[in-house]
């Protein structure tokens, strides 16, 4: 049986195409995303990340974004803008 690993956070800065971009040092003064991603209850739990994220990491923006539907990727022209404005993204899984 071969080894495959299919994510390794400790990996180091991210290099290839399509890796994970590297870990910010902090999230204090930086400007964040809540994406939901339009199952039901998603905003509900975005909102109490969002209030840990103030109080806890003090985030200086926070940018709340929704996602058309969950069945598909985000469009190209709102990722595009959410990374232009935004140095992370948290996405939100709810049921």
């Amino acid at each position: 049986m071969s080894k495959v690993t299919v994510l390794d956070p400790t990996a180091g800065p991210a290099t290839e195409p399509g890796a994970l971009a590297p870990r910010l040092d902090s999230l204090s003064a930086k400007v964040g995303v809540l994406l939901d991603i339009s199952k039901p209850r998603g905003a509900d739990f975005l909102d109490r990340v969002e209030e840990v994220l103030r109080q806890k990491y003090l985030v200086k923006e926070i940018i709340r974004a929704r996602k058309p539907t969950f069945t598909k990727p985000a469009p190209d022209d709102l990722r595009a803008d959410l990374a232009r404005r935004a140095d992370f993204v948290i996405e939100a899984l709810a049921d």
